[in-house]
Order: structure tokens, then sequence, then C-alpha cells
């Protein structure tokens, strides 16, 4: 199991608190029985939303420096963008650490769910896109419908999609059969470029510290049916 980073198990904690993070049985839009379930529209307060936008400007940051050291990373980005509606508070939280904590200034953008007919029109809001290389945000990915749907909607809006970073990786298998960290950086150009918070071993590694053996067990069985196993 590994060991978690400050951030990590602070986002853990944070997250079942807030009755975001849950364990017990769970049905997925995939029809599958999930142990677990993080519904990341819970993380609602202040406290929660400073560390999880902590835990996204760090993560990013570190990802962008090991890029520049010649190790798989994030390229330089101009624009963060938040899949409406979840994803709207946490680009403007992220955005704003970066600059704050991290000497990173990017500007941040969102989409409505239905597009305005009046004033500047469209569906895309605050920092335009166009001719931009962006990051996209994402909350918990199973087989990364979301950032595919983004990524669509920032290519419309004349963006360029040259990443993503994930609250949570699921390490399940995607569409084509392989990891769907894998899949979607093959779509945004390669090794490194999805970077993600937490992912299924490290709730694995919490539930262990914490000798929940009833949850662990649950979690292990569902990995051994769905997980990436060279994850």
């Amino acid at each position: 199991m590994s060991n978690l980073t400050k951030y990590q198990t602070e986002l853990i904690e944070h997250g079942m608190a807030a009755g975001a993070l849950k364990f017990g049985s769970f049905t997925l839009k995939s029809g599958r029985q999930s142990p677990y379930f993080f519904n990341a529209g819970l993380l609602a307060s202040g406290p929660v939303l400073d560390t999880l936008c902590s835990a996204y400007a760090t993560t990013i940051a570190a990802s962008l420096e090991a890029a520049k050291s010649g190790s798989p990373g994030l390229p330089e980005f101009d624009i963060l963008f938040g899949p409406a509606y979840k994803g709207i508070p946490f680009a403007a939280g992220t955005a704003l650490l970066l600059h704050r904590d991290h000497h990173i200034d990017v500007g941040y953008a969102y989409d409505r769910k239905e597009a305005k007919d009046h004033g500047e029109g469209g569906v895309m809001v605050g920092a335009p896109v166009k001719g931009k290389r962006v990051l996209v945000l994402d909350d918990v990915a199973t087989a990364g419908t979301a950032i595919r749907g983004a990524m669509d909607i920032v290519k419309q809006a004349g963006g360029e999609v040259v990443g993503a970073v994930l609250m949570l990786d699921r390490q399940e298998v995607g569409r084509e059969g392989k990891s769907m960290i894998e899949e979607i950086e093959g779509l945004v150009g390669g090794k490194g470029r999805v970077p993600t918070i937490l992912k299924m071993k490290d709730l694995m590694a919490w539930l262990e510290q914490h000798g929940k053996t009833g949850e662990l067990k649950a979690m292990q069985e569902y990995w051994e049916q769905y997980g990436v196993k060279n994850a």
C-alpha cells in the first residue's frame, strides 16, 4: 500500500466528514456495484474547498516541475477549465491558489449547461479559450466520459486541451480494455498529462492504516474484478 501525503489524507478525511466519500454498496452508471462512492458535489464548505483546491494546485505544480526536468508531466497551459457545475468552484479556487501559493498565473473558464442567447452568448464563461492551451479539472473518473465531453466543449470554443487533472482515479479498465488514464493521455498528448490527487489504491491504504478490515476486503474484491492490474 502507498504512503499517503498530508493533503491526500486530509482530502479523504474531509470527504468522509462531509458525506462525500462513503463506503458501502453503490450502483454506478456503468451498472457495476461499487464498494465506495465519492460525490464531489458535497465538498461545499470553506475548509473542504481549501483542502481540495490546495491539493489540485499542488498536484498541478508538481507535474509542471516534473515535465521541466524531463520526466512525464503537464506542459505549460493558459486556462483551467471546470466543467459545469461541480467544476466551477474547483477551477476558480485552484486558479487562486496556483497564483497565491505557487506563483503560477492562469485564467479559468467554465461552461453553461444551456447556451445563452443574449449578451455575449454561447456556452463558455470566464477567460477566453480560443487559441489557448487548456487544462481540464475533473472530479471522479471511471471511464473518462466527462473529460471527453469537456474536451469537445473546449475544442468547439477554439481551445486546445493539453492535459487534465483528476481528484480521484478509480483505476478501472476503460473503454478499450486498458487504463482510462492511458486512454485520456493518448487524447491529450502523452504520458504524464493526467495527474491525479487520489487513486483507489490510496483509499485502500487509508482503510488499512485505520483498521477498517471489512471495507478494505470489499475494495480488494472489487479491485480484483475491475481494477487495472498494472496500476
